[in-house]
């Protein structure tokens, strides 16, 4: 018999929102402290149990996830949380995830998922149109930007490698040239596509973290392999560099290489009127990678991969199929033929809901405040005498150091973690240890990195 509690928690859903107001209200509250990070070892011993043979009262259920789930759990809402690149979802947006949850539709298909598979093309298109792609633009969506940097190298390697499908890759035949401060994932994406990720080679960076152009195009002429692409990266995860893409297109389009984007972090700029200058020259790429789950304060999942020519991305996961690509009218709406995955949640429902909601100057105006806040930080980090800035922030990163050793700076970070005080990252630039925050919080003011810096400072006696 089917248990009669599966009905009546249709009915129940106040009480799942309840309990997330209820979160959400503590985790943004300056009197309620977020929770400091438990050992890892106690959070195995928290959730060491054997599967429910039996059901148990709704309440007691919620009641076990206040208790046990949320305290162990990162509060990204807190204002003092200034660690990775975790968005605070728009209010909007964490509601629409019901609706996507509830309607189950899977992106294989458009005949099971016909509203939400028009909306994602829909979405698909208003972001191509931002990075002026042109009309033959298209795209998918995907569950980050790893898997769009590899589709959109896959695409890459079936326009220089067309045999790579059915024959493999030959040991050592192409390269894929990225930056210096290019994310993990591009050497993940170059080996699994059978390229080697010995063979992602890497480009000097100028004194802003950023590819250096010149370097580019001196490894560019000097190779003798097939470059199956130059990735480029905007807004890098170490320190939010921006690359110079109007160099770089202009380099990738007199040689016919495929220039691809890793602007998981910083395409949103394209949203603002203040910031959308240092995405010039993104008209020029054949392939871009956008986290909407970063700038544009989506949940996750929510990424996008956009590629100049939509066939290039079908010819990517098509075995033998040219005659797609011949007859634009016929192209297929499902957005199986163009992604990694099959069964594929609607996320694009959520951003569809979002945007129209808060709109273009919505997402904008978070996007520059959150910039504007972190330079603000940098302008106390410069004033502060314990501290050196070690770049100007493009975005919302900004790396600093304390004016001590090496050593001390890289245990400040655990340190202040476990004071409760706030949260923030450290990362490496050479071989040097230097401190990270990413203001991805509204609610994140200047003086709240005063008081981190003041907090750091104070450790810096006994770290």
């Amino acid at each position: 018999m089917i248990p009669p509690e599966i009905a009546s928690d249709l009915t129940a859903g106040h009480a799942f929102v309840d309990l997330v107001e209820e979160y959400l209200r503590d985790a943004r509250s300056r009197e309620v402290p977020a929770p400091v990070p438990p050992a890892i070892a106690d959070v195995v011993a928290t959730f060491d149990e054997p599967a429910p043979r039996r059901g148990r009262p709704l309440d007691e259920v919620l009641d076990d996830v206040r208790r046990r789930v949320l305290p162990n759990a990162t509060w990204t809402p807190d204002p003092m949380h200034m660690g990775h690149q975790l968005s605070v979802p728009l209010p909007a947006a964490i509601w629409a995830e019901t609706i996507v949850a509830a309607l189950n539709p899977s992106h294989a298909v458009a005949e099971l998922s016909a509203a939400t598979t028009v909306i994602e093309r829909r979405i698909v298109r208003w972001l191509a149109d931002l990075a002026r792609l042109g009309p033959d633009a298209g795209g998918t969506f995907a569950i980050g930007a790893t898997e769009c940097t590899f589709s959109g190298l896959a695409a890459a390697r079936a326009k220089a490698l067309p045999h790579a499908w059915e024959q493999g890759v030959r040991g050592g035949e192409a390269v894929v040239l990225v930056s210096e401060h290019a994310h993990y994932s591009v050497a993940r994406a170059v080996s699994l596509l059978g390229l080697g990720a010995g063979n992602a080679i890497r480009v000097p960076s100028d004194e802003r973290f950023a590819m250096d152009p010149a370097a580019l195009e001196r490894l560019l002429d000097a190779e003798t392999r097939t470059v199956v692409a130059v990735v480029a990266t905007s807004g890098s995860t170490a320190v939010g560099a921006f690359d110079d893409l109007t160099a770089i297109g202009r380099i990738c389009a007199e040689r016919g290489v495929w220039l691809h984007v890793d602007g998981a972090h910083g395409a949103s700029a394209l949203l603002s009127e203040t910031h959308r200058h240092r995405m010039a020259g993104v008209e020029q790429v054949r392939s871009l990678a956008w986290d909407p789950h970063k700038m544009m304060s989506m949940p996750i999942a929510n990424s996008a991969l956009l590629v100049a020519d939509e066939g290039d991305l079908d010819a990517a996961f098509a075995q033998s199929a040219p005659y797609l690509f011949h007859d634009r009218a016929a192209r297929p709406i499902d957005q199986g033929v163009r992604s990694f995955q099959c069964s594929r949640r609607g996320d694009a429902l959520k951003l569809w809901v979002a945007w129209h909601r808060y709109g273009t100057e919505g997402f904008a105006a978070v996007y520059d405040h959150l910039c504007a806040t972190t330079h603000a930080i940098w302008e106390r980090v410069s004033e502060h005498p314990a501290f050196e800035p070690v770049n100007e922030p493009e975005c919302n990163i900004l790396c600093f150091r304390h004016v001590g050793d090496d050593d001390l700076n890289a245990r400040l970070r655990p340190a202040y973690n476990a004071s409760g005080e706030g949260w923030i990252t450290l990362t490496r630039l050479g071989e040097r240890p230097v401190l990270r925050i990413t203001v991805m919080n509204p609610l994140t003011t200047a003086e709240d990195g005063s008081r981190m810096l003041d907090g750091v400072a104070r450790l810096a006696g006994t770290a």
